[in-house]
């Protein structure tokens, strides 16, 4: 644009400025209205006072703020589902898993494992991957692993039934994928497999909110608290949970502890795992079984 087209330009620009009542673009600041929605009628409406805060705004720019539509409200939580809703979308997506093939898992397991339990449960437990046992059998955590589980969840007070139970990977992963009838060919899923799947398990958390998720074993750990540090390091505090792919309804918190595999492999650990239970028997208002 040249000198003289600008010249030209700020000339009607001050023409049109000197037309106008100052009070059209000159308002008090006030909650409930904005410069632009002040006419000359409403005018009268305000009393300037001497220390009155005023807002300069031009009518043109409310109006295509009002155009623009709003951001969604990333804060605002989502409604829970009823008990029915949350059984048929946790079967449509078990027949999803069941039916899954996105990572290499998924062409040398038997049966893909989604989860089980209440869908209700104020608790959930969080394992790593299905083993031998699972594998063959559809569900988690039923082999020797899966009956110590079943020990922890009684000595809570509370029974398989009241909970509900999964893991990050939905499938075998093995060290031999070429014998998969070999007993001891169970590894933790890899990075890929845990992306893979990770999806299903937020939306199995999402669908399900329980309070609080007890994340079995380093790999679950650090994976639901998204932290690098040691299964120690992230012991005996809660996490609050972040998903990635979708929105909780309300706000869950996670505790860390020891995956019942790893128990069996070193009992001095099973009072250190018992002390993590209680904190979160604490939160739920559990008390100790009398025996």
């Amino acid at each position: 644009m040249g000198k003289n087209s600008l010249n030209r330009l700020a000339g009607e620009l001050k023409h049109f400025l000197l037309e106008q009542d100052e009070d059209e673009f000159i308002t008090p600041a006030a909650p409930t209205k904005t410069a632009a929605g002040v006419s000359r009628a409403d005018k009268k409406l305000f009393s300037m006072q001497e220390n009155t805060t005023l807002t300069v705004d031009f009518p043109r720019a409310q109006h295509v703020a009002t155009d623009t539509a709003p951001l969604p409200d990333q804060t605002k939580e989502t409604p829970v589902m009823t008990t029915s809703q949350k059984q048929t979308a946790l079967n449509e997506l078990a027949q999803t898993i069941n039916q899954c093939s996105r990572c290499p898992l998924g062409a040398t397991r038997l049966h893909a494992v989604p989860g089980e339990g209440n869908v209700d449960a104020d608790l959930m437990f969080v394992g790593e991957g299905p083993g031998y046992d699972e594998d063959r059998q559809g569900r988690p955590f039923v082999g020797r692993a899966g009956q110590l589980l079943d020990k922890m969840i009684a000595a809570m007070g509370l029974t398989r039934e009241q909970v509900f139970i999964a893991n990050i990977a939905k499938c075998h992963p093995m060290t031999d994928p070429q014998h998969p009838e070999k007993h001891g060919n169970d590894r933790a899923p890899n990075a890929g497999e845990i992306a893979c799947c990770r999806k299903y398990l937020e939306q199995q958390i999402a669908i399900i909110c329980p309070k609080y998720i007890v994340a079995l074993g380093g790999v679950s750990a650090k994976a639901l608290i998204s932290d690098a540090k040691s299964l120690g390091a992230l012991r005996g505090q809660f996490y609050n949970l972040t998903l990635d792919s979708v929105q909780l309804p309300r706000p869950v918190q996670v505790l860390a502890t020891f995956h019942p595999a790893a128990l069996l492999r070193n009992p001095n650990w099973k009072k250190d795992a018992w002390k993590d239970l209680q904190m979160v028997m604490a939160k739920l208002g559990l008390k100790t079984p009398v025996k």
